[in-house]
């Protein structure tokens, strides 16, 4: 278990690196957000600060910081006025883009000379451990 611990703390330590050299302005929680809104096609920032079990503080900030470099933007829900959603913009998408095929580059080249059952295996591995209904209770321990 202890190897197990310490190797997932490696790991999001070079995701949080690696986040800072794609984009310097942004952290990996602010490239998760845009994936997010990406995926949903926009959504409020309390159902953000929901599904990833943020404080609404926290995804404020994060949403702030976007939309002061012009990667989301607030649009007027049309089933109801006084809500607004995020969404991304041009910009937004664009380096959303960029950001997630560095990624891919990155995982083909540390994962080249895996054997495929292997990488089937630890796929599965990682959807499992993922799937965990208590993730979200204890997130912030990990």
């Amino acid at each position: 278990m202890e190897t197990i611990q310490q190797e997932l703390t490696t790991f999001a330590r070079r995701a949080r690196a690696s986040a800072g050299r794609m984009h310097p302005e942004l952290s990996l929680v602010s490239y998760t957000l845009l994936g997010h809104l990406e995926e949903r096609g926009g959504c409020r920032a309390a159902d953000l600060a929901a599904h990833y079990a943020l404080d609404k503080s926290t995804v404020s900030r994060q949403v702030s910081a976007l939309e002061r470099i012009e990667l989301v933007e607030r649009r007027v829900d049309p089933d109801d006025h006084r809500v607004r959603i995020l969404h991304l913009t041009e910009a937004g998408r664009r380096i959303l883009a960029q950001v997630t095929e560095s990624r891919r580059t990155a995982f083909r080249e540390r994962l080249a000379d895996w054997p495929e059952e292997d990488l089937v295996r630890f796929a599965a591995y990682l959807e499992r451990y993922n799937a965990w209904q208590g993730a979200a209770h204890h997130e912030d321990r990990d």
